[in-house]
């Protein structure tokens, strides 16, 4: 009988499930050391990456300010110790690119870098030259992962990522979304065009995307980046004074953000969740998220109905 999007969700949901079960039994059976963060494996060539990355949005749009642009190398600097790697920006992001790249010239070009920026013109035209200002804002050879920006001009930025991977110029290809806008739109693109990346909103308040759209990744074989994890802060701060109860310690979880990750990151179509922050606590916290056992299916709907009740 041939798969279906759920069948094949169903199937991932096992597996992790059983994984995250193994690793707590090995865990309480010894005293061995704390367990390599969480990789995840790109379904189009099966590179594995690190699941918690570094968002770019507002933290780092800090201008030139000597200061805050030092602190923003400090996160990644911390970032890259804990073993991160991916690190995702826009031309929609303000000063963020050249942040960014001042911090990874700061860090001496970490080779760990998987490097994720978008287009996002409306003039197809000019796509080239805006991710060619891009790639010089970050001072990198060229990006792992370039991905069209909340759809603008899709199906002609598209063709020209093809190309540019095609050339070798970029590795992956991507389309993005937030706020769970256009979901009927992207679904149709990764049905037809079949990119090697989608990013979207996913966290256990905004759940629209386990409907159709992580389903559908499962299917296609298509990785998925999740944006806005603490939706913009306001998850951690409303439920930050809030005490964290008895059963987060089941999943090694030891404030709310590392529990809205592992949430998030149990999910099997997952591939990397991209929080942002401007300090070097939280990047190191969000990166401990990543180790230890994840959430099954029961304690990921305890999860999201007690965060929907507070």
């Amino acid at each position: 009988m041939p798969a279906t999007r759920r069948t094949i969700l169903k199937g991932l949901m096992a597996s992790a499930a059983m994984g995250a079960t193994a690793g707590a039994m090995t865990g309480a059976a010894s005293a061995q050391p704390a367990p390599a963060p969480l990789t995840r494996t790109i379904p189009a060539t099966g590179e594995a990456i690190p699941a918690v990355g570094l968002g770019t949005w507002i933290t780092f749009n800090v201008g030139d300010d000597p200061v805050l642009r030092d602190e923003c190398a400090a996160v990644m600097e911390a970032f890259f110790a804990g073993g991160g790697a991916m690190i995702d920006s826009s031309p929609m992001y303000g000063s963020s690119q050249a942040v960014t790249g001042y911090g990874l010239a700061r860090l001496g070009q970490p080779a760990a870098l998987f490097s994720a920026e978008k287009v996002w013109i409306s003039s197809p035209a000019a796509g080239p030259a805006q991710m060619e200002e891009s790639r010089r804002r970050w001072g990198v050879p060229r990006f792992d992962l370039m991905q069209v920006h909340n759809l603008l001009s899709w199906e002609a930025h598209l063709d020209t990522l093809a190309a540019m991977k095609a050339e070798g110029r970029i590795r992956y290809t991507g389309i993005t979304t937030s706020e769970g806008r256009r979901h009927d739109l992207f679904e149709r693109v990764m049905d037809t065009r079949r990119p090697d990346f989608i990013q979207i909103t996913y966290n256990p308040v905004d759940r629209e995307a386990e409907d159709r759209i992580l389903p559908l990744a499962a299917e296609r074989g298509i990785a998925v980046i999740v944006n806005r994890p603490f939706r913009q802060g306001e998850l951690t701060r409303r439920l930050g004074p809030r005490p964290l109860l008895d059963w987060a310690a089941e999943v090694g979880a030891v404030s709310w953000a590392q529990l809205i990750l592992k949430h998030i990151l149990a999910h099997p179509a997952v591939t990397v969740a991209i929080p942002a922050t401007t300090r070097v606590d939280h990047v190191r916290e969000n990166l401990a998220a990543a180790s230890g056992p994840l959430p099954d299916a029961a304690l990921r709907r305890r999860i999201a109905d007690h965060i929907a009740s507070l």
